[in-house]
Order: C-alpha cells, then sequence, then structure tokens
C-alpha cells in the first residue's frame, strides 16, 4: 500500500504556488509529485495574482525549449482573448471560437488532432445544449439557483474516444473533469478540476491559469464572484527537462526569490 501523502499547495498568488511545486522536485530525489492538491484564492477582480519576475522567467525558458508559452497554454482551457473580442457575450463568444477551431487545429495538428479541452466544454458532441457543457450549467443555474450542486460539472475525457488500446502515450486529455460550486449565500463560485497526470515545466503553469480565467468567466455568466480554484492532481512530473539544464537555472532563481518574500499578492497583465 502507498503511504505517499498528498502535497498541499494553498497560496493567494499563481507564481508562488507553482513555485513551490517546482522547488519541491527540484530540492527533492525523483520527478513525481502523487498526489498534488493546488488551491488558489484571492482573487483580485477575478484575476489570479501573480509574480512577473516569476512569469517572465518561466516564459523564456519555454521558449528556449520549444515549448509554447505560459498564455498559449492557458488558452487551451479558456481563450480569453476571445472572450474579450466577444465583448464579454457568451453565445458570440462561443460561436466565435467554434468558427476558428478549425484554424486552431490546423496550426497545431500534432497537438490539437485529438481535440481541444475548450472544445470538449462547450462541443463535447452529445448531451443538452448541443454538447455545450457550460451553456448548460450557466443556464440551469440562471433558471433554478438551488437546484442540486451536483449537476454543476462537465467531462473532458470520454471513453469512446480516450480510452485507446496499445497505446503508451496519447498526451490528450490530461484533465479530466471541472465542477462548479455555487455558494447562494455569499454570491460566491469555486471552480474544482482533476487531472490524472500533469506536465509541471511546460503545462502545469498554463493549466492553473487556465482553469482561475474559466472559473472567472463561469462566475461572471452566474451573476456570482470567483473565489478558489482547487485542482487535484494524480501524478505531477517534471520530464521533459533536466534538473539541471542551464535553461532552468534563472526560473530557479526567480522561485526562490519569490518565495523569500513575505507575502507573494500581485497582479499583472493577463496576457
Amino acid at each position: 500500500m502507498s503511504n505517499s501523502a498528498p502535497l498541499p499547495i494553498n497560496e493567494t498568488n499563481l507564481s508562488c504556488a507553482w513555485s513551490r511545486i517546482f522547488l519541491h522536485i527540484i530540492d527533492n530525489p525523483g520527478k513525481e509529485i502523487s498526489p498534488l492538491v493546488v488551491s488558489l484564492t484571492g482573487f483580485s477582480s477575478g484575476i489570479v495574482n501573480e509574480d512577473k519576475s516569476v512569469r517572465d522567467a518561466l516564459d523564456n525558458c519555454l521558449v528556449k525549449n520549444k515549448k509554447q508559452k505560459i498564455h498559449t497554454v492557458a488558452n487551451t482551457i479558456f481563450p480569453s482573448s476571445l472572450w474579450r473580442m466577444a465583448k464579454y457575450d457568451r453565445k458570440k463568444f462561443f460561436e466565435i471560437y467554434l468558427n476558428a477551431l478549425p484554424r486552431y487545429k490546423a496550426a497545431e495538428p500534432s497537438k490539437n488532432r485529438r481535440g481541444i479541452y475548450f472544445e470538449r466544454l462547450i462541443d463535447f458532441g452529445s448531451g443538452p445544449h448541443n454538447g455545450n457543457q457550460l451553456e448548460h450549467i450557466i443556464f440551469e443555474y440562471n433558471s433554478h439557483p438551488t437546484i442540486r450542486r451536483s449537476m454543476f460539472q462537465a467531462s473532458i475525457f470520454d471513453p469512446g474516444r480516450d480510452h485507446i488500446p496499445n497505446c503508451r502515450q496519447l498526451g490528450f486529455p490530461c484533465l479530466q473533469h471541472v465542477s462548479f460550486v455555487p455558494n447562494n449565500q455569499d454570491k460566491t463560485l469555486v471552480l474544482n478540476a482533476f487531472y490524472a497526470t500533469q506536465q509541471l515545466f511546460d503545462k502545469a503553469y498554463g493549466n492553473y491559469l487556465g482553469l482561475c480565467r474559466l472559473g472567472n468567466f463561469m462566475a461572471y455568466e452566474m451573476g456570482l464572484t470567483f473565489d478558489r480554484m482547487n485542482c487535484f492532481v494524480g501524478v505531477a512530473k517534471l520530464e521533459r527537462i533536466g534538473t539541471k539544464s542551464p535553461t532552468l537555472t534563472p526560473v530557479i532563481e526567480a522561485a526562490r526569490n519569490i518565495m523569500q518574500q513575505t507575502t507573494c499578492e500581485h497582479t499583472i497583465d493577463q496576457t
């Protein structure tokens, strides 16, 4: 029986949370954390706090290693620029995204051929509202605010598409499921997410950012305030870069610097 206790990370700043996870791997034997529990709160008008030095250092390292930048990864979960383009009209937002989807897939065929997270959330392929799970949740809550909270959940994983035999590496989806917990007393919303596995170097920061943006969007549409993002990760891995890679040195320095600060609450431009 495994005696591996969860690593709990509870922060009011995304950069601090990611830095704690990252340094845990750097400073301890092994390249995995199992399980990992991340909780973020303390948002500023729905925007998660970040530290520019950590984000810039990680983005620069990702570019040097030919990986997607943080914002690009976050967009796979919630494309915030399209929401702004739609002037916060969710019907128009969904329409713009679905119209652009073929271009997104064509631009990164190796990464997107099996699907994109936001695509699964609003175009699952079956279910109410033509498979738009977010629209279904928003509609049901706004119509019946006291309805059972267990219905406010959306699936990414689809056994029909994702249980592929004899496949050692699938790549998508690592995010399996999200749920939304409205509190009608204080008018807040909590988002919960589950990852079977997660890549800490090139995905985790963008994953958490995208989930926070998704939570803020859902809170806005449900007339609530986004209060907390919880993420449970079955196996978090640092395996796409060596811990001794020279390109990681500025990232390690930025992470250690922010951990020495007495507070981690900052906000930066969300682009």
